[in-house]
């Protein structure tokens, strides 16, 4: 397992990030790896559900979030529906403090494996909100 260290530079984090590759395969097991290691309390951050590479330092749109026990890797994430609009407080690792932002409780993402084979995956409640924020973070948006 190689973690990264969690970035804190907003500069950095704001960029939007670049499309991934099959050359970036390395970049998403970092993340994964990360992800894994940051999912209890650790370095005096809170446990994670989700990261974007950008918060492992690279500006690319790769994402990483536990989908029910299991982790999972979405290079080149896209939200292509939303329903059921909420307001959220939420937390990053890379920031601190909480803020509130608008949420959906529904959303269908389409995005590539780490084969690069497409999908079209629907997801609901906290792993929605979890995903939204990751996507965000590919975006250059922060909470």
């Amino acid at each position: 397992m190689t973690a990264q260290t969690i970035i804190h530079d907003a500069l950095f984090l704001a960029r939007k990030a670049a499309p991934a590759t099959k050359a970036d395969q390395q970049v998403a097991q970092d993340l994964l790896d990360t992800l894994v290691y940051h999912h209890v309390e650790r370095d005096g951050l809170p446990a994670a559900a989700g990261l974007a590479a950008n918060m492992i330092g690279q500006s690319k749109a790769i994402i990483a979030v536990y989908a029910g026990f299991l982790p999972m890797v979405m290079l080149n994430p896209k939200i292509v529906k939303r329903a059921k609009p909420y307001l959220a407080t939420e937390g990053c690792l890379s920031l601190s403090g909480e803020k509130t932002t608008q949420r959906f409780d529904e959303i269908t993402v389409s995005y590539q494996d780490r084969q690069l084979q497409p999908h079209v995956q629907n997801f609901t409640g906290f792993v929605a909100e979890t995903i939204q924020h990751e996507v965000d973070h590919c975006q250059g948006i922060l909470i």
